[in-house]
């Protein structure tokens, strides 16, 4: 299932998600509090379903799911290790195995700690400094075990 990332109810819902109250929302975009909520019941079935549809497809079996976060924790049944999907605004959709990473010689090292960071932000998480980002994942997801 897509995710309209640049739709307005998703914007409400990345709003919701960082802390606003529905009331604000809709001074915001001036309009009633009751189509914010009927906007953000929808984003939040579209999100279950779209983080479902992720599971099913990569063979995760799911543990835990916060639509309203936008987080759904499980388990790779291919790789046999944890698993996270997350919808990050600025990155979309994603998914992250838990694993020892060879960090210091991956090529994607700076996607995965700018993906890391951005989503911590937009969770509004506090981390350590850290340049290894299988640590800062262990961290981050920890967190957000916390928010579920």
């Amino acid at each position: 299932m897509f995710l309209p990332l640049n739709d307005k109810q998703f914007e409400f819902w990345k709003l919701k998600r960082s802390g606003i109250l529905s009331i604000n929302i809709a001074r915001l975009f001036d309009i009633s509090k009751q189509a914010v909520s009927r906007a953000l019941i929808n984003m939040d079935e579209r999100i279950e379903k779209t983080l479902m549809e992720m599971a099913h497809s990569n063979q995760i079996e799911v543990e835990s799911v916060n639509p309203e976060r936008g987080i759904l924790f499980g388990h790779s049944v291919p790789f046999n290790a944890s698993a996270i999907i997350f919808v990050s605004a600025k990155h979309g959709m994603q998914v992250w195995y838990e694993h020892e990473g060879n960090c210091g010689t991956c090529t994607r090292y700076t996607q995965c700690i700018e993906l890391l960071w951005d989503f911590a932000d937009e969770m509004k998480i506090k981390l350590e400094k850290t340049d290894d980002p299988t640590k800062l994942a262990d961290e981050l997801f920890e967190k957000l075990r916390g928010l579920t």
